[in-house]
């Protein structure tokens, strides 16, 4: 069976390369991600797996459009221009999933724009295969811009936030 990390860097390289379509099987295990157009369609149908794995790889089984993410960060290319003018930190998305600003809807959210925040500061989630991930900083400073909005889908390596380093 797959870890998660795997199936990621899979993506990940599929993703980059000029593949349209790709299978693995495994004990039983089928994963097939495929290309279409300028959309990436992650599908996992899951054959005589064991029942803990079957259900983590049976939340996986469901497309998700990696490229809608692009589309809307890419809306931005001015910011993207001043973010390197500046030097500023990017927190980036460590996988593909849906970022969520705050660890329940009826709370507030961990970060804004103008929050200091530590090494160790949570501040977000991201979903991905029923698993909510806590985002740190990973480094000393504050938040300048939140680039993600909340239930965005966010793909890997997408910058989330924008932190001006101590």
């Amino acid at each position: 069976m797959l870890k998660i990390q795997e199936i990621r860097e899979i993506i990940k390289l599929i993703d980059q390369s000029n593949i349209d379509e790709f299978l693995y099987e495994q004990e039983g295990t089928k994963i097939k991600l495929k290309k279409q157009g300028a959309q990436t369609v992650v599908s996992t149908p899951v054959i005589a797996a064991p029942p803990v794995a079957a259900q983590a790889v049976a939340a996986q089984a469901t497309q998700v459009p990696v490229t809608e993410a692009k589309v809307e960060a890419s809306a931005a290319p001015k910011e993207t221009a001043k973010v390197e003018d500046e030097n500023l930190h990017k927190i980036t998305s460590p996988m593909v999933g849906t970022f969520y600003s705050s660890p329940s809807p009826d709370t507030a959210a961990y970060v804004q724009a103008g929050d200091k925040v530590g090494e160790n500061s949570v501040v977000c989630i991201v979903e991905a295969m029923k698993l909510f991930n806590e985002i740190e900083a990973e480094v000393k400073g504050e938040i300048v811009e939140v680039l993600a909005d909340n239930g965005q889908l966010v793909e890997y390596g997408q910058p989330l936030f924008l932190v001006k380093t101590v």
